[in-house]
């Protein structure tokens, strides 16, 4: 408890004697100060006699202006009196010099007199002025991992910017309106733009990030209110309302708020509910710092929410499928009406790989609503004329649809093998007065024999035995015949196909024959006439090859493949259609790239048997051969089918 009390008497004594040498300093500058006056006074009384020349004055209630004005009048003194001097004199004096009434008031009321010439300025002391020791602000940042910490506790923003730009060698800038703001914050250690954004979001005040890495703050505009956004990070959105005028209609709120991107684009984030296009593009312009240029009024009211987008595209799906538009020009946007001149554009696209043929079949009807297309077959060049978003649209989908059409060389191998075989025997005899003996023995028998020869071969048996047959008529003949055929036929061709992707390529090859067809018709008259009309028709029998072929992206070739296969049967009866047989089929299938494709053999068999004798003896076993003449045919027809697709770019 002494101690205690020994330590409150310490303290007392210290503050009673820096009390008694601060009052002490006082009164000796205050002595010095009027000293100074009255020196100056007494120099300048040498000129100016008025100031030692007594007078009688009485006041009582007057202002300080009006007691030394009739000081200055009584004894012809220039003196310039301070407006701030407000106070009341209530003095009499009598037989007293100016001077010394002068250096009365300056003692009384703190006054100080400065001289120019003979001028006497007399105003009011400025209170002394307390210095305070600059306050030590917590300031620590790391080079290395750039974090930055900071306590702070009512601080002025002008000295916090100075301390941490100091500690961090980066460029903080206070504008001029916020350099007495005072701030407080606390952070530990957080990277250097988070920190400041913190520290900004925490005291109501909002950080920009310029492009060339200055950290600026700025206080929050009309409107203006910090919120966290969905990505959890301090954004500024504005609260408006629908401004009315310009033709928008009334009804609907929307918040609108923007942040900085790594490379300093602005991005937009909206959310409005039935609010006027006009007022959302003319709030996201003041947003954005844009220019920009309005020509027509534009109606109709939008329900959007986007998040972080810039302000081209927020023009671009705020005006879809609306009959405006924007164009960009020097800076400028450009907002109004399509058809409005300005705003519209043209573009000319030169097609590289496709045809103008089906292009604008390929382009869909609502977007070629507003916009003009001609073309110019002569450069494969189509001009386009319209709305420039509509236009950029177009152009994009055209770009992405002209591509190589990639072409298929198609290699056909047509292989046919034909084996057949036929038998002609037969003994036949008769009269005819123009045959004679003759014929082949070898490789087959088909051998007359007339009706010399026979008696001859007759005579000669009577000659040597004793039976005697006979002698045959002169223009008697014989006819023997025992002759077989084969065949084996193998017919080989080879074409080659070219056509492009998704096309149908077609190979035919065939052969006609024509019959006779006779038309008899009887003109009745008074000498009926009968005229007779032969007309030839043809028939066709052809191999025909149909193959569509379709390239995927792994270069697997579709092939669509028809065949047709007709061909003539045996030799054609007279005067009578040529018998004809048909083969068809279709298969779809899938090969790589220079695959050979075998498709199974066409295989056709004929079979004919005919003959002629005389009733019931060309019957009867053995004895048919000599009195009946017999052809049998037996004929086996394959065709194979190779295919070798190649894509060609």
């Amino acid at each position: 408890m002494t101690n205690k009390l020994y330590l409150k008497f310490i303290l007392f004594l210290f503050f009673s004697i820096a009390g008694i040498s601060l009052s002490h300093a006082q009164g000796q500058a205050k002595t010095e100060r009027l000293q100074q006056i009255e020196n100056r006074l007494k120099t300048l009384s040498v000129t100016v006699p008025g100031l030692t020349q007594k007078v009688q004055l009485s006041m009582s209630g007057a202002s300080a202006p009006e007691f030394l004005k009739a000081l200055a009048q009584a004894n012809n003194l220039n003196i310039n009196i301070d407006p701030q001097l407000n106070f009341k004199v209530f003095y009499n004096f009598t037989n007293e010099t100016p001077l010394n009434i002068l250096l009365f008031l300056a003692k009384e009321y703190d006054l100080d007199i400065q001289l120019i010439g003979s001028i006497m300025s007399i105003t009011r002391l400025s209170p002394a002025k307390v210095v305070l020791p600059p306050k030590n602000i917590k300031v620590n940042y790391n080079a290395a991992t750039d974090m930055l910490g900071f306590e702070l506790n009512n601080d002025t923003l002008s000295v916090v910017a100075k301390k941490i730009s100091q500690a961090s060698q980066k460029n903080v800038v206070v504008p001029t309106t916020l350099l007495n703001k005072t701030v407080s914050a606390y952070i530990a250690a957080a990277p250097f733009e988070t920190a400041l954004d913190k520290m900004a979001y925490a005291n109501g005040l909002k950080l920009n990030k310029t492009s060339d890495n200055v950290f600026i703050f700025q206080a929050l505009g009309d409107g203006e209110e910090l919120y966290i956004n969905n990505d959890n990070a301090t954004a500024v959105k504005r609260n408006n309302k629908p401004q009315s005028g310009g033709g928008a209609g009334q009804g609907g709120n929307f918040n609108l708020s923007s942040r900085k991107d790594a490379n300093g684009n602005r991005l937009l984030s909206i959310d409005a509910l039935n609010t006027p296009i006009l007022d959302l593009i003319k709030n996201a312009s003041t947003e954005a710092a844009v220019n920009y240029f309005i020509y027509s009024d534009i109606k109709g009211s939008v329900t959007t929410r986007l998040n972080n987008i810039s302000y081209d595209n927020f023009l671009t799906s705020l005006l879809q499928g609306t009959e405006y538009t924007y164009k960009r020009e020097g800076g400028v946007y450009l907002i109004g009406e399509r058809r409005l001149e300005g705003l519209r554009s043209h573009r000319i696209v030169q097609l590289q790989h496709r045809s103008l043929d089906t292009i604008q079949m390929m382009i869909p009807t609502e977007w070629k609503k507003g916009v003009e297309i001609k073309e110019f077959r002569e450069q494969n060049t189509i001009l386009l004329a319209g709305s420039a978003p509509q236009i950029n649209e177009i152009e994009n989908y055209i770009r992405q649809i002209d591509r190589v059409v990639p072409m298929v060389l198609i290699e056909v191998t047509l292989v046919d093998v034909r084996k057949g075989k036929s038998v002609k025997t037969g003994i036949s005899a008769g009269v005819s007065d123009s045959v004679k003996t003759g014929g082949t023995i070898l490789p087959g028998i088909d051998y007359t024999f007339g009706a010399n020869s026979i008696n001859d071969f007759l005579s000669r048996l009577g000659s040597n035995n004793s039976v005697n047959l006979g002698r045959v008529t002169p223009n008697f003949y014989v006819k023997l015949s025992a002759l077989e055929n084969n065949s084996n036929v193998e017919i080989r061709s080879v074409p080659k196909l070219s056509t492009l992707n998704g096309h149908t390529a077609n190979l035919s090859i065939g052969s006609s024959r024509y019959f006779s067809q006779r038309t008899q018709n009887v003109i009745p008259s008074l000498n009926a006439q009968t005229v007779v009309t032969e007309q030839f028709t043809e028939v066709n029998a052809n191999l025909e090859i149909d193959i569509k072929p379709i390239v995927s992206g792994d270069d697997q070739v579709t092939l669509n493949i028809k065949v047709n296969i007709s061909d003539f049967i045996g030799n054609p009866p007279e005067n009578a259609p040529p018998p004809k047989s048909t083969s068809k089929f279709t298969s779809l299938i899938r090969a790589k790239n220079e695959d050979m494709i075998v498709l199974g053999g066409l295989e056709r068999t004929e079979t004919a048997e005919r003959g002629s004798g005389v009733p019931l003896l060309s019957r009867i076993p053995i004895i048919k051969w000599l009195f009946s003449s017999r052809e049998k045919s037996n004929n086996k027809v394959v065709t194979l089918v190779f295919i070798k697709p190649t894509i060609l770019y």
